[in-house]
């Protein structure tokens, strides 16, 4: 019944006995309204693929739409169907998914990938329920590409929060993916320990080593081993524009310099770069660069690192999750015996862990939804309150690295108007990371290195260099009118008038859907 392949795959023979069809383990009551399920998957890769269509079909055949509901936990992002979510942490990634929260049909709590691993293991997210600390969620599905001797997991593509769910699982159904190679010997896996028995990760460097290849398991707690032959579903690269590649050619432009004044050196500091088309020009863009011998300490990593490590400019990298798309999967695997020894992927405790951040002296480079004048910076709310997506990692980087930077088009296009909305504003709508978190700004339009400027001089200078030429005039309006209200009360180190500080967002929100308002 089970071909080779699974059981090559499954190396402690004890556990052929829990080789089993998925149906069965559904059909037989297991899952029960309520229950708390934690998941493996980070960015599209690394999820189980077979438990949750199996469970969806199985809800849609017995119509239980919305009376089969469980919280789930998941390093970052998965999708939502037949309304069987009724609370998703910490992050999220979707159409469908990112519809029902706004709706509030589901329950969305935001978190710093950073502390969710440990809070998950310390109960944060249980709080009424009494018992083993450790037994907090009542089952994880993980996906795997093999188990060891001593029933232990090996992770694909991914790791994540997945050590942790384990950890926290009272049960645990292991999809075993023989689609996909065996991933053996690429993750260095390290487990969360409380306060005060917390100690350091002891990484100097983006390729020490100082966990286990594998993820820890209690034999007895496994229940059901499925076979998977379904590979990650990632989507294609989103394509380099001419905004992106000229964010892309500031950034560069920025590292040149610094090297130059000497406040980085030849080969940089170690890079984190988010996900997008920013993100994949910027990476294109030193594949193609001057530097050498790059190193990276990141979350994820795409497409095109591939063109980095294959143009030999970088020289290791480390991460939680490889989200190629299937054509960047397809070269990493005919990269495999090159790379193999040039990447690590790590639990995301400690891919985004603030510590490890700050000693390495981390370049951070993320994409917010807008920024405002004075260097805050919104990540996860439309015009303060529709979710996006989530915070993810990218406050653990821009509040802990050596350079942070923040990059977006100086404006969106709408349906009503070709220029579209500003991504720059007098005040965001909603505020992820803070003017004392981030140093440089940058858009097409040019780069605002902010260091060391008072309010008032940042202002000035990302109006200057950041802003749309339709929306350079609006913004200094603004300002200088809220410069001189406020100077006659004496209170102008940071002015805003807040009867009008979010006018060009009402503006999007009426009729008009743009922000290129007459007046203030």
């Amino acid at each position: 019944m089970y071909a080779k392949g699974i059981k090559s795959r499954v190396r402690r023979p004890s556990l052929f006995s829990k080789l089993t069809n998925i149906n069965d383990v559904i059909e037989s009551g297991f899952f029960k309204d309520g229950m708390r399920i934690g998941w493996s998957g980070f960015t599209g890769v690394g999820y189980p693929k077979i438990t949750p269509n199996a469970l969806a079909d199985y809800v849609e055949k017995n119509n239980l739409q919305g009376k089969l509901k469980f919280d789930l936990y998941v390093g970052a992002s998965t999708s939502a169907e037949n309304g069987m979510i009724a609370r998703r942490y910490p992050y999220q990634l979707g159409k469908i998914l990112r519809s029902e929260i706004n709706k509030n049909h589901i329950k969305f709590a935001d978190k710093h990938l950073s502390e969710f691993p440990l809070d998950l293991v310390s109960g944060y997210y249980t709080l009424e329920k009494k018992g083993n600390v450790m037994e907090k969620l009542d089952v994880a599905v993980v996906e795997a590409t093999a188990i060891t001797e001593r029933g232990n997991i090996i992770p694909g593509a991914s790791i994540g929060a997945t050590p942790e769910i384990v950890q926290t699982a009272s049960k645990i159904i292991i999809e075993v993916n023989t689609a996909l190679p065996s991933f053996e010997g690429l993750h260095d896996i390290t487990l969360g320990k409380f306060a005060p028995y917390k100690f350091p990760n002891l990484i100097q460097r983006v390729d020490d080593r100082v966990g286990t290849t594998y993820i820890p398991c209690d034999p007895d707690k496994i229940i059901a081993i499925i076979e998977s032959k379904e590979p990650d579903h990632t989507l294609d690269s989103e394509p380099q524009d001419e905004k992106s590649n000229k964010i892309a050619s500031h950034i560069l432009d920025l590292f040149e310099h610094e090297v130059m004044m000497g406040r980085l050196p030849p080969q940089l500091l170690p890079l984190q770069s988010g996900v997008g088309n920013i993100a994949n020009a910027i990476i294109g863009g030193l594949a193609d660069g001057p530097f050498t011998d790059v190193e990276v300490w990141t979350e994820v990593i795409q497409d095109t690192f591939l063109d980095f490590w294959e143009h030999h400019k970088l020289s290791f990298a480390s991460a939680t999750s490889v989200g190629f798309s299937p054509a960047g999967f397809k070269r990493f695997y005919e990269m495999w015996n090159e790379l193999k020894d040039r990447l690590v992927l790590r639990s995301q405790s400690v891919s985004n862990s603030p510590e490890i951040i700050r000693r390495l002296g981390v370049i951070a480079m993320n994409t917010p939804v807008e920024f405002d004048i004075y260097a805050h910076a919104n990540s996860t709310h439309v015009c303060g309150t529709k979710m996006l997506n989530g915070l993810g990692g990218s406050a653990d980087f821009l509040r802990n690295s050596k350079l942070s930077i923040i990059h977006t088009p100086s404006t969106r296009p709408t349906k009503k108007d070709p220029i579209g909305i500003s991504c720059i504003v007098p005040m965001c709508s909603h505020i992820d990371h803070t003017e004392h978190d981030l140093d440089i700004l940058v858009t097409e339009q040019g780069l605002a290195d902010v260091r060391g400027l008072a309010p008032i001089e940042r202002a000035r200078l990302i109006i200057d260099k950041c802003a749309h030429p339709e929306y350079r005039p609006i913004l200094n309006d603004y300002l200088n009118l809220a410069e001189k209200e406020c100077m006659k009360i004496g209170a102008a180190h940071e002015p805003h008038m807040l009867d009008r500080v979010f006018k060009m967002h009402l503006n999007v929100l009426s009729e008009n859907n743009s922000m290129r308002i007459n007046s203030w």
